[in-house]
């Protein structure tokens, strides 16, 4: 497949890599649960069918020990987390103190051997980006995870444990960018008080889990703005080119770790946010030079298309591959398979999410409330 950037990839300049791992590919949360849709195997497998994701690239996730986790979670928590899974049940007494059991967080066969992978995988990533480069882990970005108990649909907090990880490894200052329609409270929480750590929150105002306010400015480098229902594609282009990417530059961050959810997409069902996926990548692709190191998460995302199809597309973007007008008939017998089933019926996919990757870009007016929010974030003195 033909690059854009031919220029991008030199010998000084190591080619991204990724990070994946079977576990995904049969792990389920259950039946209902909004989690119980294929992701991490779709973006693998779309890739391998585009031709974008040679072995070279690839990298099978360790799965974390329960000593390498206590950076950030209690071993209390780690040692209830490991035993529900064993027994595949949890006591009441557990489920009040830790979350686990419950309907958002609960008992599956891999509930910790799964978050286990991921935080594995961005403990790698700190470490194989020590001397630089780009590592993308969409399996990443469970960023509600708390230190003593399970949290909106995360058992762990990789995002925490990858920040960490890359600070052992010698970068000191860390900018972490969410673009998830929900609030990385667990993140926040981790490193509200660090002045070494920038911190931006693009989310869904007046959605779970209600943190995140425009006010909420810790004691360190925080940013959260919080937005309307209805953001569009122009909406996040005036947050990315007067806040993000300003507010980033201007911190010289030694490493950027980007939380690329999603779920704010207009076809997702867990946000009212109206996004096409040109506007993550546009921020994946304006992030990429800014630092040496660059750790791309996943992170929400709860239709199989639409976030088979976005994340894609961010492995794309990161190696400068040319996304065709129609994909090539392998790739599109992946989407082809995909299955959506809820409580009360199947969902079938738009013509379009099986036959292309890129969205058509879904413009509007940007309104005078997301403008002076922006405004007063940009003017914001530490």
């Amino acid at each position: 497949m033909r690059k854009l950037m031919q220029t991008a990839q030199t010998t000084a300049t190591p080619l991204p890599r990724f990070i994946g791992s079977e576990i995904y590919r049969h792990s389920s949360y259950g039946a209902w649960h909004p989690l119980r849709v294929p992701r991490v195997s779709t973006v693998m497998d779309l890739a391998r069918a585009m031709g974008w994701l040679p072995p070279a690239q690839f990298i099978t996730s360790p799965r974390a020990k329960a000593a390498a986790l206590t950076g950030y979670h209690t071993p209390t928590y780690l040692a209830a987390l490991q035993a529900a899974e064993a027994a595949q049940s949890v006591s009441e007494e557990v489920r009040a103190r830790h979350a686990l059991g419950t309907i958002s967080n609960p008992v599956y066969p891999e509930m910790f051997r799964r978050p286990a992978t991921s935080a594995g995988a961005s403990l790698l990533a700190g470490e194989l980006l020590k001397d630089g480069g780009t590592i993308y882990s969409p399996a990443g970005g469970t960023h509600h995870g708390l230190p003593d108990r399970a949290n909106g649909f995360c058992y762990l907090n990789d995002p925490v444990l990858a920040i960490q990880s890359l600070r052992r490894n010698g970068a000191q200052r860390i900018a972490y960018v969410d673009i998830d329609a929900h609030h990385p409270d667990g993140v926040e929480h981790a490193f509200a008080g660090d002045p070494d750590t920038l911190q931006i929150s693009v989310h869904q105002e007046n959605r779970w889990p209600r943190t995140g306010a425009l006010q909420d400015v810790g004691v360190g480098q925080v940013f959260n703005l919080p937005v309307p229902a209805g953001l569009h594609d122009d909406d996040m282009a005036l947050i990315r080119d007067n806040l993000i990417l300003p507010r980033v530059s201007a911190f010289k961050p030694d490493a950027i770790v980007l939380q690329c959810g999603a779920d704010a997409v207009t076809e997702d069902p867990q946000s009212r946010l109206t996004l096409s996926n040109n506007a993550h990548w546009a921020i994946v692709a304006a992030l990429q030079p800014i630092a040496p190191r660059y750790l791309v998460l996943g992170g929400g995302g709860y239709n199989p298309w639409s976030v088979g199809r976005l994340w894609t597309g961010v492995w794309a973007t990161l190696n400068g591959f040319e996304i065709p007008d129609t994909l090539p008939p392998a790739a599109q017998a992946v989407l082809e398979d995909l299955t959506w089933e809820g409580p009360t019926r199947t969902h079938q996919p738009a013509p379009h999410w099986t036959t292309t990757l890129r969205d058509t870009p879904r413009t509007g007016t940007i309104g005078d409330t997301l403008r002076q929010r922006v405004q007063s974030l940009a003017a914001r003195h530490f």
